[in-house]
């Protein structure tokens, strides 16, 4: 009964979140259902004790990354750099690899920092304009997308700086940089068998005599190709928050130490840099990233600033809010007596690498979030995935890339909140356009075990 508890709960957040409600409302809504169908009288104290107490700490430690990355995906695009690093990537590869060409756009932009809302935006004129000059159909443009946009830049390349990379660090004390060879291994798995897929569906839709398609709603004008600015200068941004991010992963730690002491009147306070390294990192980052498209594009950034800040600070707040409602949801369930349940019986899976996977997958897909589903599993079970790895002589570097890259993988079933995004920005349904994301889903999915077993095959991570 415990258990059916539970899966009711999550099931009745999958259905209103798959039906467009509000996350931020109808997280704490399911997780007090089900608290009031196994202890009425806990409601109140499980609220204010629990669901708020994890939600304000998820936004304590986030939300300026969310904030941070908002504005500087902004300033990418009214400073017209993404612009031009689409147009320049497009003109580069040649309209005939039009599906390529989106995914390396993407890439890049996700890779840099920009957030993969933005980059949804920033890249939809620029494939609709490539499809339909390569007759390829409009169908295939929000896999293209996701397979850029919501896979291995999100959270297997080492260093990226998206928030499915962070919170790892936070449970493990490692940084942005685990695990590296684990990463790329994993990134190349899904790029390759990604974009087989994707064009095997061109070349099916071309023998059968499938166009772009006719009567298509939202669709962008034709592209204008203005004066871009220097791709070299709208490169550099996002080159800035990259290196910067890394050298910020060395020297942190450097100069604080393990933990730094704040010496004020009254009780001194304690400061744990470990769990904060990687996190200060990409905000410092981001920061320089921001400064640096002010210094080359200063005129309209100044200009537009104040409107796009106020845009970008919204999303920011709405999409931090999101997630951490799904957090303090997970962190009620967590204690509930059905997921004692299901974690007892999830750590006799006697591997660490495939228990982590399985679990931080699991809860990603039932919550629709990487973050909140990541987050969800590692606060309830990493002190247990830290002691199996470390009894099998296994680094928490592995850890955090298992969990980082596991948690895009389920993530993206059809409630998600980007996906929902995605194919509202492109004017196509789930019955038009999902069959395409679900199937980079699977290999995403697939990905995180192609690394365990890179791992244990080569002890290389």
């Amino acid at each position: 009964m415990s258990v059916l508890v539970v899966i009711l709960a999550l099931a009745f957040l999958m259905w209103a979140a798959y039906r467009g409600h509000s996350v931020i409302l109808f997280s704490p809504i399911a997780a007090l259902f089900a608290v009031l169908l196994t202890s009425p009288e806990l409601v109140a104290p499980m609220f204010s004790g629990v669901f708020m107490v994890k939600m304000v700490d998820f936004i304590k430690l986030y939300f300026p990354v969310f904030m941070l990355g908002a504005i500087f995906g902004k300033v990418i695009e009214i400073s017209g750099f993404s612009k031009s690093i689409v147009a320049s990537v497009v003109r580069l590869i040649g309209t005939e690899r039009a599906i390529f060409a989106i995914v390396l756009v993407c890439s890049l932009l996700t890779y840099g920092g920009v957030s993969l809302f933005v980059v949804v935006f920033a890249v939809y004129p620029f494939a609709a304009e490539l499809f339909r000059a390569g007759n390829i159909p409009k169908r295939l443009i929000p896999g293209t997308i996701a397979l850029g946009a919501f896979t291995f830049t999100m959270d297997a390349l080492p260093g990226t700086p998206q928030i499915q990379n962070i919170i790892p660090s936070t449970f493990f004390q490692t940084n942005t940089w685990s695990a590296p060879i684990l990463g790329v291994s994993g990134s190349l798995f899904i790029l390759l068998c990604g974009l087989w897929y994707l064009n095997l569906c061109r070349k099916n839709a071309q023998l059968k005599g499938e166009g772009y398609g006719q009567n298509l709603q939202n669709e962008p004008e034709h592209f204008n190709d203005e004066r871009q600015v220097n791709f070299l200068i709208a490169l550099l941004p996002l080159v800035v928050v990259g290196v910067a991010n890394l050298i910020f992963t060395k020297v942190i730690p450097q100069y604080y130490g393990k933990e730094y002491i704040i010496h004020l009147t009254g009780m001194p306070v304690t400061v744990d840099i470990t769990k904060l390294t990687a996190i200060w990192s990409v905000q410092a980052a981001l920061i320089l990233g921001i400064l640096t498209v002010f210094i080359f594009a200063a005129k309209p950034v100044i200009h537009h600033f104040a409107t796009a800040s106020k845009s970008a600070i919204s999303g920011a707040l709405l999409a931090s809010l999101n997630t951490a409602s799904e957090y303090g949801f997970g962190a009620v369930i967590a204690a509930m007596p059905g997921f004692m349940v299901v974690t007892d019986a999830l750590k006799h899976i006697p591997n660490p690498l495939i228990n982590e996977a399985i679990t931080v997958s699991v809860l990603a897909g039932i919550t629709g979030s990487a973050s909140g589903g990541m987050s969800i599993a590692l606060a309830a079970m990493s002190g247990h995935f830290i002691e199996a790895a470390n009894a099998a002589g296994i680094s928490l570097d592995v850890l955090h890339r298992i969990a980082s890259m596991a948690s895009g993988g389920m993530d993206t079933l059809p409630h998600n909140g980007a996906v929902i995004t995605l194919l509202a920005v492109t004017g196509l349904t789930h019955k038009e356009a999902y069959k395409n994301i679900f199937v980079i889903t699977i290999i995403k999915t697939l990905a995180v075990f192609f690394a365990i077993a890179v791992f244990y095959a080569t002890g290389w991570y």
